[in-house]
């Protein structure tokens, strides 16, 4: 053996032992993912643990603080042991259950589960979130062995966690590896092994265990954008959708997919089978798409299938909006514009020219008079999309009260209208007979009497009018002719 040869096995052994000794870390999927096909997280805080079967040399403990050789499902631990256990107030997600284990005292299996469903020749992702309750940096680290067996007990793979180090506050740690299934192979058991013994330390909470397709990297994007898309709906154009995978399967085939609830549920979309797709315009709404891609022999099982990156498109209702009437002020007053909008808060607004204007982004500005002028008032979402309308406001010397009108059906001064009391003034119009009696009275709106009482017309003379205001202005009082 020469000098260079024992020095090149001095170094592989050296590497061997460090390999046998030192902890494993998490192998998880560099690639893209698929979803999950089996999602193991223990129940809800009101139904903890539901069709879990209790592992040999493990007893069940309806407590939150569980003995060893106890194992318990729980959404909260507070406070076990004299304060030696950390108070574990979520699962690892936040609102469900986890599963909590107080190690037996020799080192023991304490889940086993059966998995099924899976898809023949793909590779998966394991993984398992796991927290060491222990508080005490001196109790014993928990050290798991993770396996993945056939129904017949072959190994397929396996996988040690290593020492879980204790924490100063509660801390979830992902351990993961990946496992491939042969021809014809669906089911699986999950074997997880407690290697350390009980006693003072040694305590674990497990969540959220998930088997996903893993394959190479899928990445999809939208052409010309880097980012989210935000349309409004009348403005739609067709987007255009392409993906690409690295090397990794021998014949890929694609489905494009939308979402229409942020990921929750995804649908195929028929017809887009290839790697670009285009999306037409279509109903307003936020639609999630990515591109599902697996070898072509399972391409019609969702299990077999990885998935790319999301792309986010956000169709934008534009806001409905309306400047108001137009109005009347005379010279010396001022009024509030009267402009409503509603639609995806928030919502920007903008009146244009700004001339006589308390602001130009203000819903309801207020117009202090100068010149008659017409405005154009618009209304914005965050997402770009608008919509505006317009309005004009008339600036006036006074209130003209007209001195006659003729209600004989001849189209032609038919109304008796006072052309410049803006309705908003809130003015109160009464006109009286020569008796005293009310023939019309209109409050806060456009005058306009056509000389009937109760739908009888009221006869030839003079009629007298009073018109009184809300606020300080002077109350106005005359007479005009009824003619036929």
């Amino acid at each position: 053996m020469t000098r260079t040869t024992r020095v090149w096995n001095l170094i592989f052994s050296g590497l061997f032992i460090l390999l046998f000794i030192a902890p494993a870390q998490a192998q998880l999927c560099t690639g893209s993912l698929g979803d999950p096909v089996v999602n193991i997280n223990f129940g809800t805080a009101a139904s903890p643990g539901l069709g879990f079967t209790a592992p040999p040399g493990y007893t069940f403990d309806n407590t939150s603080c569980p003995n060893d050789g106890y194992y318990t499902f729980t959404s909260f631990s507070s406070d076990c042991f004299g304060g030696n256990w950390h108070t574990v107030r979520t699962d690892h997600t936040g609102g469900g259950a986890f599963m909590l284990v107080n190690a037996s005292y020799q080192p023991a299996d304490f889940f086993v589960s059966s998995v099924s469903g899976l898809c023949p020749n793909t590779n998966y992702q394991f993984s398992a979130w796991v927290m060491n309750i222990n508080k005490n940096f001196t109790s014993i680290l928990p050290n798991l062995t993770f396996r993945i067996e056939s129904p017949s007990g072959t190994v397929l793979a396996t996988y040690n966690s290593g020492d879980i180090q204790a924490h100063y506050i509660p801390t979830w740690e992902e351990s993961g590896f990946y496992f491939s299934t042969s021809a014809g192979l669906t089911d699986v058991v999950l074997r997880i092994t407690n290697n350390a013994p009980g006693g003072i330390g040694n305590d674990i909470c497990l969540d959220d265990i998930t088997f996903r397709p893993c394959g190479p990297s899928l990445i999809s994007s939208i052409i010309g954008n880097s980012g989210p898309v935000d349309v409004c709906e009348k403005d739609q154009i067709d987007y255009h959708f392409t993906g690409s995978i690295s090397p990794g399967f021998n014949n890929p085939v694609y489905q494009w997919q939308v979402s229409t609830d942020s990921g929750a549920h995804w649908t195929d979309i028929p017809g887009a089978n290839t790697n670009t797709f285009t999306r037409v315009p279509g109903s307003t709404g936020a639609f999630w798409y990515r591109l599902a891609s697996a070898e072509s022999g399972n391409s019609g099982i969702s299990s077999c299938r990885i998935a790319s990156n999301v792309l986010k498109l956000n169709v934008h209702t534009p806001p409905l909006v309306n400047a108001g009437p137009d109005r009347t002020v005379m010279k010396g007053n001022q009024i509030t514009l009267q402009a409503t909008a509603t639609g995806e808060d928030p919502l920007t607004y903008n009146w244009s020219p700004p001339d006589f204007l308390s602001g130009t982004t203000d819903l309801q500005p207020v117009f202090t008079p100068g010149n008659a002028t017409g405005y154009q008032f618009t209304a914005s979402t965050a997402g770009g999309c608008f919509s505006s309308d317009s309005m004009y406001v008339t600036v006036v010397a006074g209130v003209f009260v007209p001195t006659a009108f003729s209600p004989n059906g001849d189209g032609v001064n038919d109304h008796w209208k006072i052309p410049y009391l803006d309705p908003f003034r809130n003015a109160t119009v009464s006109v009286f007979d020569r008796w005293g009696n009310v023939v019309y009275k209109i409050k806060g709106a456009v005058v306009d009497w056509d000389g009937t009482k109760k739908g009888s017309p009221q006869p030839v003379g003079t009629y007298v009018y009073l018109i009184q205001f809300p606020d300080k202005t002077p109350e106005m009082k005359g007479t005009f002719q009824l003619i036929r």
